[in-house]
């Protein structure tokens, strides 16, 4: 059974950097790009970034560009995203995602097969 856990969200004060893990199990994470998304309340869920094997041709959001990175440990199946400078404008839930491809897709059209629940950041303004 295919399956995405986050962790790593809760409340961080501006400025600070946080990191997200997302762990895979049910499927072999060499065969699939992880992608990292957002959403806030009332708003569309944004793609962050996308990150194939190896971290090539990996894809950042240009409103993050600068502060977003992410990690890929395949062996321990785990995908981090990093977010430096944390804004009042970055609390959401965020999530990662994952497709059976070797490069991202479109990131104007991002379309993967799993999800995981999502972990919630908050920042105080």
């Amino acid at each position: 059974q295919v399956q995405l856990v986050e962790s790593g969200g809760g409340l961080m004060n501006p400025g600070r950097t946080i990191r997200l893990s997302c762990v895979a199990s049910g499927f072999d994470l060499n065969y699939y790009v992880i992608g990292w998304f957002r959403q806030a309340p009332g708003q569309e869920r944004e793609h962050i970034s996308c990150a194939t094997k190896s971290d090539q041709r990996s894809y950042y959001s240009d409103a993050l560009q600068g502060r977003v990175t992410t990690s890929r440990h395949d062996s321990e199946k785990t995908v981090n995203l990093m977010i430096d400078n944390l804004l009042p404008e970055d609390p959401a839930v965020y999530y990662c995602a994952a497709d059976f491809r070797a490069w991202c897709p479109d990131p104007a059209d991002p379309d993967f097969e799993y999800w995981g629940q999502g972990t919630q950041v908050t920042v105080p303004s």
